[in-house]
Order: C-alpha cells, then sequence, then structure tokens
C-alpha cells in the first residue's frame, strides 16, 4: 500500500455565527490543504499509468473541481444560520457565497472536502487523509481510519 499527496492552496473569506470571539466577524484565510489517497501502484507495462496509484493530475483536477473552483475566492456561510440573510445580501451585490448546511469551520470544511473527494475518486484508491491549515500554524485533520 503506498500513499500519495498533493498539495493545494486557496483564499476563502467565511463568517461564524453565534461565536463568541473575533471570528464571528467576517475574514478571510489562505487555506492550504493536503490531500493523501492510498492504493496499490498499477503493474501493467501496456498502461500509461504504470506504477502510479493514481495520476496526480486526476488528484488535482478532482480537487479543483470540487473544492478550489467553488470555494476560491469566495464567502462560507452557515445557511441553516441567520446568517443567511448576510450571504442573500452579498450575493445580491454579486459576491461568490457559498451556502453550507453547516458552521463553515475548519473542522466541518473537513467533512465536506472528504466527502466531496472520496465522491469522486477511483474505486482502486481510498482518500486516506487531509490536513487543512487556515494559518500557517492552525490546521485540522481528517483520518480514514478514524471516519468509518
Amino acid at each position: 500500500m503506498i500513499r500519495i499527496t498533493k498539495i493545494f492552496t486557496f483564499e476563502t473569506a467565511h463568517v461564524l455565527y453565534n461565536y463568541d470571539g473575533k471570528c464571528k466577524n467576517m475574514h478571510g484565510h489562505s487555506y492550504k490543504l493536503f490531500v493523501t489517497v492510498k492504493g496499490t501502484p498499477l503493474n501493467d507495462l501496456d498502461h500509461p499509468k504504470n506504477g502510479m496509484v493514481v495520476d496526480f493530475g486526476e488528484i488535482k483536477t478532482i480537487v479543483k473541481n470540487e473544492i478550489i473552483t467553488p470555494w476560491d475566492h469566495a464567502v462560507l456561510i452557515n445557511g441553516d444560520s441567520p446568517h443567511e440573510t448576510l450571504g442573500k445580501e452579498l450575493q445580491s451585490q454579486g459576491h461568490k457565497v457559498i451556502f453550507c448546511p453547516y458552521q463553515p469551520t475548519c473542522e466541518n470544511m473537513l467533512y465536506d472536502i472528504a466527502e466531496k473527494i472520496k465522491r469522486k475518486l477511483p474505486p482502486s484508491v481510498e482518500l486516506a487523509y487531509l490536513k487543512l491549515h487556515e494559518t500557517e500554524n492552525s490546521y485540522g485533520e481528517w483520518f480514514a481510519e478514524e471516519n468509518p
């Protein structure tokens, strides 16, 4: 079994409803996402992906389509909270808003990212690990073995 990792960066804002600290105010982060998948490298001389668990380009396409393109330079808002009104007002002014069915914390974003990526991976490849840096020294982690 081999694990391979691809790293991504994106800029996203969020606002935390009913939070009791500074993050109750809308603010943004330069997120860094580490995506680790696992599998057995292909052993087929006639296959163009011989020796690979999965092409890094395929991981890039999945993460770009599912996470980066929708979330980059967007505002994540808990659509189940009164902040939905704020999000609609921002949208009406031309801003890119993502209405999440959760509080858009680093922790909940990891659950969402995991589900979006797992749905798109080839059957021979498993999502093993995610790490999402919200700042240079603050991050959350998701492990497959802890999230069956």
